[in-house]
């Protein structure tokens, strides 16, 4: 792969965001666990309630080290040996340090199958822009804290040109002291191996067991050990307030500016809380008033319910006396109308009964009078019962004439049927027999077809197979040409000197001899092959022994058709013929038991005596009808003569009750104008009554409003109570927040005036390491500029060399206190694009730099763009982007290094 070109700038990393997120916890340290740690090298060792489960111990590191310590202290503990800060810091991140060893990826953002192998020293990963290199640091953050270090959404990780189903999955192993841990992270599924044994395996437990194992959050995991792209002098070219918000972004101060909005948030609503429970209070006079009001109104209320339940008592006693005057008067009322109406009844059935005894009077005249009629008529009814009898002989007969002549059509049909069936018998009768002959030559033409078939078959067969194996020997001939051919093309290219194919020794004089055999095989082999090819195009078409037996065949099947076809007509008159017979012995015997019927039938019918008959009753009928009137007539005179002795008694027995009833009803001595009276004296005292409790109900409405408003004034005092007591709370409550307010305002004061000594004495030490002790002090004044301090005086002037191990050591102090507040040693360092605004002598420095801190980090890892700084590095892997794969391409070109670079390496 080409090398792209080295003036191009390369975007800021998208993953630098994450590494300075805001939101970060800020972690629990007490002034005086600070104030406990030792000066230098002193470390307070505290291990998390994880630590010990999760297989790793962290060493808590201490608080920044005094700044007003003195110059000479610090001198003389340089002069005893071992008793350095930094020599201790070596002893246990030897044993207890974050040590990357192999990063693979699949189908991970533009990486289908990468795989890297870390190792010490300072490792460079070097490519274009855009070719994958901060995919890897995602990656990595990726394998550890899962979607909350990717960049974008889940579904925008997978590599666009990978299959659907494809697995997407990163690889990551490094050691934590003494354990190695594997975790293998996919987008549905993950597991994390602590010295080869899995400890997890869902993707929530995985991200939680290692941030329990580094002790560190995804932002503090990020701001220790990354530095992001033009990172390096950001506190040099930002203005005052800008490197403010960085280091408390990064040391996660920010925190306390949330929780200091949170309390004026909570400290402005309290405020209008109270302003709207003073505003809705009401006054104390006004509710003492009201209270007054309701009292007297509840006195009044209380005479007037007393004066209403007299009233009511004293028209209840009135309606009390004229009730029962009231109900007897009713009660005479309700038994004269009663009277009154069993005597209109009583005087209704009278009238009934008398209409009736008048009624059986007219019918018994009548009766009497139908009987000497009927005795005129007796003569000419007589002879009707006799023709009636005649007539009814007479219609039995002609039903039987009726049937005897359909049963005669019946069996005329039967006869002409029999004479068919008889005709289509005989017809048939020789289909049975050329059955048979037409079966056993059918039986005869099946063996003649199946020996053809057979023949065909044969022959079709036979012509297969040497066209299959003309065409085999082709293709065999084929590949021994091929083969013969290139033996002997690279015999004769190699000439003498060549080996033998066989001995695999020189051929030297038996060079010629062996291509001559070989040009003889190759010359069998083409005449074979000519012979075999000629054949090939003969066998194309089958042979005529083929198509003979085949027309021979043919011809048998259609024969066979016909006769099978004339067969199946010959069994289908064979059947119809028995079909026939059966159905003709059917017939015959119906015709049979039709015949037997006829003869049986009774003969003799007359059709003129029938009608005679007919027309004499039809002339008698009017006499019949009305000698039946007169006889059902004349037998209701006796009945009727004691019928009318019972009705005439009933009419005496109705008249004598409605004499009674009359007597009765004038014995009650019922009044109308006196009921009316009386009526007028109850309706006046029910009256009143209703007016009574009318008034007890209004006067018992206005007591219960007047202690309901009495109780209103009770409550509107308690509740204002109430509410003085709460208003009370929430001024107590905001003058606390009033005083939170101030006190995160002088913490975060005193925190940001705490964080420049502390940081200036981590990168004192730093900066003791890179020069040797030349320079060992560091300041950042009041606008958070670095200030290099020579023997206590600061240098107004430093060179190009100086600023950059400046800025270095700063950026590492940083880190080195977010790792000691997270508890992590600092170990590994990853470098993103730091070079791009540094000509080539200072990117050298700092490469020189990094490297005489290379017991404090023995893992250093650098990604840029930049192809001169690779001659610096110990270790180089190239990212490069095919643009046809649309892949990324990683390839370790640490072996084409050159020897160290002595102005780098010094």
């Amino acid at each position: 792969m080409g090398r792209r070109s080295r003036g191009g700038t390369r975007p800021r990393s998208r993953g630098n965001p994450r590494i300075q997120g805001p939101r970060v916890e800020l972690s629990a340290r007490s002034a005086s666990a600070r104030g406990a740690t030792e000066h230098h090298g002193g470390r307070s060792w505290h291990q998390t309630p994880d630590a010990q489960r999760d297989g790793a111990g962290f060493p808590r590191t201490p608080a920044a080290r005094c700044r007003a310590e003195s110059r000479n202290v610090r001198d003389a503990r340089r002069r005893i040996p071992g008793s350095s800060g930094s020599e201790r810091r070596r002893d246990w991140r030897r044993w207890l340090r974050v040590k990357l060893h192999r990063l693979r990826l699949v189908n991970f953002r533009q990486h289908a199958d990468t795989e890297i192998v870390f190792g010490d020293g300072i490792t460079g990963i070097i490519g274009p822009n855009g070719s994958g290199k901060t995919s890897l640091l995602e990656a990595i953050a990726w394998a550890i804290y899962g979607n909350l270090a990717a960049r974008g959404d889940k579904d925008s990780i997978r590599n666009l040109r990978a299959k659907a189903r494809a697995p997407v999955r990163v690889e990551l192993e490094f050691s934590l002291g003494s354990h190695s841990f594997r975790v293998e992270r996919g987008l549905n599924n993950a597991e994390l191996y602590q010295d080869g044994v899995v400890v997890a395996n869902s993707l929530k437990e995985v991200t939680a067991r290692l941030q329990r194992v580094l002790g560190m959050t995804h932002d503090e995991f990020f701001n220790t050990y990354f530095t992001g792209q033009k990172e390096l002098a950001v506190l040099a070219d930002a203005t005052r307030p800008e490197r403010a918000a960085f280091l408390s972004r990064v040391l996660r101060h920010e925190q306390l500016t949330l929780a200091q909005e949170r309390i004026r948030e909570r400290r402005n609503a309290l405020g209008h809380e109270v302003e709207g429970l003073e505003t809705g209070l009401p006054p104390q006079s006004e509710l003492e008033k009201e209270r007054k009001t309701a009292e007297g109104r509840l006195t009044d209320a209380r005479k007037a319910a007393t004066s209403a339940g007299a009233d009511r008592t004293k028209a209840q006693q009135a309606l009390t006396e004229e009730e029962p005057r009231w109900q007897q008067w009713v009660e005479r009322r309700e038994r004269t109308l009663s009277l009154h109406g069993d005597l209109r009844v009583a005087e209704q059935g009278v009238v009934v009964a008398r209409q009736e005894f008048q009624r059986l009077d007219k019918e018994l005249a009548e009766a009497l009078a139908a009987r000497e009629e009927l005795r005129k008529l007796d003569a000419e009814v007589a002879p009707i019962s006799k023709l009636k009898a005649e007539l009814a002989e007479l219609d039995r007969l002609h039903r039987e004439d009726a049937a005897r002549r359909e049963e005669q059509a019946k069996v005329t049909e039967l006869m002409r049927n029999l004479s068919v069936l008889d005709r289509r018998i005989e017809e048939l009768a020789d289909a049975e027999a050329a059955l048979a002959r037409a079966t056993a030559e059918a039986g005869a033409l099946a063996e003649r077809l199946e020996a053809a078939d057979t023949v065909a078959s044969e022959q079709q067969a036979a012509w297969v197979r040497e066209k299959e194996y003309a065409n085999t020997r082709r293709v065999e001939l084929l590949k021994q040409h091929e083969e013969v051919k290139d033996q002997r093309d690279k015999i004769e290219r190699l000439g003498p000197e060549g080996q033998c194919p066989t001995c695999l020794r020189p051929l030297g004089v038996e060079h010629r001899a062996v291509l001559d055999v070989l040009n003889s095989q190759l010359d069998v082999i083409v005449t074979d092959g000519t012979y075999f090819k000629q054949r090939i195009e003969q066998l194309a078409t089958p042979p005529a022994a083929v198509t003979q037996a085949e027309a021979a065949r043919d011809a048998l099947r259609e024969e066979a058709r016909q006769i099978t076809e004339r067969e199946g007509s010959l069994r289908a008159q064979a059947g119809e013929r028995a079909r026939a017979q059966k159905e003709r012995a059917g017939l015959a015997k119906r015709t049979q038991e039709i015949e037997r019927r006829v003869a049986a039938r009774d003969a003799g019918y007359d059709a003129a005596r029938h009608n005679a008959v007919r027309t004499e009753l039809a002339r008698l009928e009017p006499v019949a009808l009305a000698a039946a009137a007169l006889s059902a007539r004349a037998d209701r005179a006796e009945a009727l003569v004691g019928e009318a002795e019972l009705a005439e008694k009933s009419l005496s027995t109705r008249e004598e009750h409605v004499k009674q009833l009359a007597d009765a009803v004038q014995a009650q001595g019922f009044s109308e104008p006196k009921f009316q009276a009386a009526r007028e004296r109850h309706d006046r005292a029910a009256h009143a009554l209703r007016a009574a409790e009318l008034a007890v109900a209004e006067t018992r409405g206005d007591l219960v409003a007047a202690e309901n408003a009495v109780r209103e004034t009770e409550r509107r005092a308690a509740e204002r109570a109430a509410r003085e007591r709460t208003i009370a709370e929430r001024k107590v409550e905001l003058r606390l927040h009033n005083e939170l307010d101030r006190a995160f305002s002088d913490l975060r004061a005193e925190l940001n005036a705490a964080m420049r000594p502390e940081i200036g004495t981590l990168a004192s030490a730093f900066l003791a390491d890179l020069t040797d002790a030349r320079y060992d002090e560091v300041d950042l004044d009041e606008d958070y500029r670095v200030v290099v301090l020579d023997e206590g005086v600061p240098k107004p002037v430093i060179s190009g060399g100086e600023e950059d191990i400046a800025n270095l050591v700063l950026r590492l102090a940083i880190s080195q206190m977010i790792a000691e507040r997270a508890g992590q040693p600092l170990s590994l360092l990853v470098l993103d694009e730091i070079f791009g605004s540094l000509d080539e002598s200072r990117r050298q420095h700092v490469l020189a730099l990094l490297r005489r801190l290379g017991d404090r980090f023995p893992q250093v890892v650098l990604i840029t763009h930049i192809e001169q700084v690779r001659d610096g590095l110990d270790r180089v892997i190239r990212v490069s982007y095919d643009a046809t794969t649309g892949v990324s391409v990683v390839r370790d070109e640490t072996a084409t290094l050159g020897p160290p670079d002595a102005s780098v390496a010094a």
